[in-house]
């Protein structure tokens, strides 16, 4: 069945332009509220946001839509959303809602659906809540419509948890740490968090003001965070997309380390302590060679999936795996949280520093990647993949990187763009073929 909302990582898009109104998110309400119904007990939602100024409008539907098909709701501001997983499975809730479109400017937002255990919904899920938004919705008589209220605390319970994961002797005292919030939905708990386990700390982007999440700072724009650490002589920092679901770190030299690096680390380091399930790591096809060559020295699986940390989640608890993530800065560490959470990442990160002694640099060169290229081909309509002439050199490359590396071409599920990636042992011959395949895409496009 054809999706018409629900792409790879929720509902996203342009605000108040095509799918994304406040219409629809009205409809999702009410669709999922129906859908979600489990018994006669009075039901109930949480709802989060991050910093857009759209996330005002997109509340306001979904409790219009969740009150009025008779189920409660709470709303909780801004907070990340591995936050709001939490928080739906901690306060009994029936579904738990995002508002947010993650890495996105402001312009754009997103719907983001967790279950009540928290984790995020499946493909049948999201199929059967899309079904019912065509439906007539099923409204509550008047005395079961639902209630609304804000909670407080928050804030200071999400703290409270991901301080947890470290362990209650773990402090950060002697580390100076930037902290970039991406003006986000982590601008307030991740830098209260990693000072109140010691760390000296120096904020970027905790001054959101509706318009600039995301713009000019963040874990996908990292000029800011890079010179900021070599400006003050920090030992590592720490760089957090909108809805803080995921990290890129930069050491003390300013050098970028990107999630492969990471999950490497947080891996060797849970393998030495016997605490490892499953035999290794989940990650995308997107991780780099390097990754899977250093694990397999380790005794170790690089299990791999489609790109989504939703298919890296459902391998990982298929396969009862406790350390996942992608590329992009996703970590999943199934031990403290059920979606990816950048700042419990970035405590771990911390964690090691602490426990090693050793600089950023060091500890994060966990093992050398081999030369990686992704280009991005924007196309208007259609479907460039399909044109023969895309498939004649997708083949020819396939062949001449047979044995010797990788080719990944995928179509982008948020956005118009084919995403051409190769790797390999030559750098050379890795940039002629993704420069090949880019000229025959736009020429198909």
């Amino acid at each position: 069945m054809t999706r018409r909302f629900f792409g790879t990582d929720g509902i996203r898009g342009r605000t108040n332009s095509g799918k994304l109104t406040a219409a629809m998110a009205m409809r999702v309400g009410q669709a999922a509220g129906r859908h979600f119904r489990r018994g006669d007990h009075r039901h109930r939602v949480v709802i989060g946001k991050d910093t857009r100024l759209s996330g005002y409008m997109m509340e306001s539907a979904l409790v219009a839509g969740f009150t009025s098909s008779g189920v409660d709701v709470i709303m909780t501001g801004p907070l990340p959303t591995p936050a709001i997983a939490m928080l739906t499975r901690e306060m009994r809730a029936d579904l738990g809602v995002m508002i947010s479109a993650s890495h996105n400017l402001y312009e754009d937002n997103g719907i983001k659906l967790f279950g009540p255990d928290g984790f995020k919904l499946s493909d049948e899920d999201e199929l059967a809540i899309e079904a019912l938004m065509d439906e007539e919705p099923v409204l509550a008589d008047a005395p079961e419509i639902g209630r609304a209220r804000r909670i407080e605390d928050a804030r200071g319970r999400y703290i409270h948890a991901i301080k947890q994961s470290v362990g209650p002797a773990m402090r950060f005292d002697d580390l100076k740490v930037v902290i970039d919030c991406a003006n986000g939905a982590a601008y307030h708990v991740a830098p209260s968090a990693i000072w109140e386990l010691g760390a000296e700390i120096v904020t970027l982007g905790v001054e959101p003001n509706g318009t600039n999440i995301n713009r000019g700072v963040g874990s996908t724009a990292l000029d800011a965070v890079k010179a900021k650490v070599v400006e003050v002589g920090a030992d590592i920092g720490i760089a957090l997309d909108g809805d803080a679901d995921r990290l890129i770190v930069v050491d003390e030299k300013g050098r970028t380390v990107d999630g492969d690096q990471i999950m490497a680390l947080i891996a060797d380091r849970m393998a030495d302590k016997g605490v490892l399930t499953g035999g290794g790591v989940v990650a995308t096809v997107m991780s780099n060679l390097g990754l899977e060559r250093h694990l397999a020295e380790r005794g170790l699986t690089l299990e791999r999936t489609k790109v989504g940390d939703r298919y890296v989640l459902e391998r990982m608890k298929e396969g009862g795996f406790n350390v996942g993530g992608e590329q992009s800065g996703h970590m999943i560490l199934l031990d403290h949280g059920t979606t990816g959470d950048g700042t419990i990442a970035a405590l771990r990160v911390l964690s090691s520093m602490v426990w090693s002694g050793k600089p950023a640099s060091e500890l994060l060169h966990v093992f050398d990647p081999v030369p990686q290229l992704l280009k991005n081909v924007r196309y208007e309509s259609g479907s460039p993949l399909d044109a023969d002439a895309v498939k004649r050199a997708i083949a020819e490359a396939e062949s001449e990187l047979s044995g010797k590396g990788r080719l990944v071409i995928r179509a982008s599920g948020t956005e118009p763009l084919i995403r051409v990636m190769a790797e390999g042992d030559d750098a050379q011959q890795v940039e002629r073929v993704v420069d090949t395949i880019c000229d025959a895409v736009r020429a198909a496009a």
